[in-house]
């Protein structure tokens, strides 16, 4: 079983009298510790997939599945919970507070829900993934007194600090220039090693698509090509194993 699977898929916007169909029956699987590119133009459905993987909005037709769990017939408070629990979030506009410091932001999701860890615990956790993304000097620093590159470091730390297994990343480099997106890119790779934590990126840049080690590409709505490292890759994940095998 991988950590996401969508099976057939579909996702239908209402457009005045007519609707529109972003996603068009998509299936495939994520496995543990992917890095994932999933790729393709302007209006491809890139986004909006990313958006029902992440629970923030919901398929029209198919099944998404999270960590193993169906996600159609979930509360609200069971969605949140799983935004909090299991997955984290980068955006290309970074969304940093402005009157939070560095540390403060990182905190920041540790006060919106329940935490199993004491406070010398919390601060030990948060000061490193500072010391991770390079921003130890800067940590009492606010958004508007850091460059573009160092915003998207702290929105990386942020998305981390609650330990999730996935972190989706939406165009995480469209504002930042070629070299600093480099750099971006290697530290997500570095965490994705360290930490084995799934990212997944919606994504039309290059270096992202090049350096994921699993590619899936999208045009108008249907995937094109789903490859591992130059191998094909199956749509639906493989069972999970069961008492006795």
């Amino acid at each position: 079983m991988g950590i996401v699977e969508l099976k057939d898929v579909r996702k239908v916007y209402p457009l005045g009298k007519v609707e529109v169909e972003a996603v068009k029956g998509v299936s495939f699987c994520i496995e543990k510790g992917d890095f994932i590119s999933i790729a393709g133009p302007s209006g491809s459905g890139k986004t909006t997939i990313l958006n029902m993987i992440g629970l923030i909005d919901h398929a029209t037709a198919g099944e998404v599945h999270i960590d193993g769990k169906p996600t159609a017939g979930l509360k609200d408070r069971e969605l949140t919970r799983m935004r909090h629990e299991v997955l984290g979030f980068i955006f290309q506009s970074f969304n940093l507070i402005p009157v939070l410091n560095v540390w403060e932001n990182i905190e920041f999701p540790l006060l919106l829900g329940k935490t199993r860890i004491t406070k010398a615990e919390k601060n030990d956790w948060i000061d490193w993934l500072i010391a991770e993304v390079g921003l130890v000097e800067w940590k009492r620093h606010k958004p508007n007194e850091l460059s573009g590159g160092q915003r998207q470091r702290v929105a990386i730390a942020r998305a981390l600090v609650t330990k999730p297994q996935i972190v989706l990343a939406d165009e995480p480099t469209a504002n930042l220039d070629s070299a600093t997106g480099e750099q971006i890119i290697e530290l997500m790779k570095k965490i994705n090693r360290e930490l084995e934590t799934t990212f997944i990126f919606s994504t039309h840049d290059a270096k992202i698509v090049n350096i994921a080690d699993h590619i899936i590409r999208l045009r108008d709505g249907l995937v094109t090509e789903n490859v591992r490292r130059g191998e094909d890759v199956a749509e639906a994940c493989a069972p999970a194993n069961t008492a006795g095998d």
